[in-house]
């Protein structure tokens, strides 16, 4: 099953490249939404600080999550 995945993020975000990497890593397509300059994402999903993952329109993740647990959330 493909899923649609976004990770929201800032431009000073350093967590948010950890994740991209993991993704990557586990060549996974996602979607880099920046909060600062779309903020009706933060109305959608109420994070206080980037970094989130959405997961097929659903806030799944704040901060770094571990490898095995987005494992399970993509299969």
């Amino acid at each position: 099953m493909k899923h649609k995945i976004e990770i929201l993020t800032t431009p000073s975000c350093g967590n948010c490249m950890v994740v991209e990497k993991m993704l990557d890593d586990m060549n996974i397509s996602y979607d880099l939404i920046d909060i600062t300059k779309k903020s009706e994402y933060l109305e959608k999903y109420p994070i206080f600080m980037a970094l989130g993952i959405v997961i097929d329109e659903k806030l799944e993740f704040t901060g770094i999550p571990k490898k095995h647990e987005l494992e399970e959330k993509l299969r």
